[in-house]
């Protein structure tokens, strides 16, 4: 099965973190968390919280590390001092899944696939300045900046929305 992503021809993204980005869409976002990503994010917090700034590791032990808030009907991520409670240095999550062979292993869905997303209508499509009243302004998300052309560099992230889409189609 192929993926469609509406706007995947003439979309740019390349991400610069740790080369002149400092992780922004870290510090902008409070990403939803699945159940059966909470499930197995609570299976490895021993492994987790080592890896946390202390503040972070603070809040977790005291709070947890999602909030009540929800967003779409899902609990969504802590922010502590301004940025994601898994943020330091980078993404722990992506860090440790990494570690293992897989860098989306531990990292919410919406972390693993951005700036792929879908819309209402089900359709995909690659999060850009000016397309579908996207709201964040990061210059990753402007195709004016220069930028790869996105089906060279979300490979990766393409094949995970294809993979999610086909389990909840019963498609394979």
């Amino acid at each position: 099965m192929t993926l469609p992503v509406v706007n995947l021809s003439r979309a740019r993204f390349e991400c610069t973190y740790g080369r002149g980005c400092d992780g922004v869409c870290c510090r902008e976002g409070r990403p939803l968390i699945y159940k059966e990503e909470i499930e197995r994010l609570d299976r490895n917090l021993s492994r987790i919280l080592p890896l946390l700034r202390p503040e972070a590791r603070q809040a977790l032990r005291r709070r947890g590390y999602v909030t009540r808030r929800k967003r779409l009907g899902e609990l969504v991520a802590r922010n502590v001092g301004g940025w994601c409670i898994f943020f330091h240095g980078g993404c722990v999550l992506h860090r440790l899944g990494a570690e293992e062979g897989d860098r989306f292993l531990y990292k919410p869905a919406v972390c693993s696939l951005f700036p792929i997303q879908s819309d209402d209508d089900g359709n995909w499509y690659v999060r850009q300045k000016g397309y579908k009243g996207e709201k964040w302004d990061l210059f990753c998300l402007d195709p004016a900046s220069g930028a790869r052309p996105a089906m060279e560099t979300l490979k990766d992230e393409i094949a995970l929305a294809r993979s999610f889409e086909e389990e909840a189609t019963g498609d394979k």
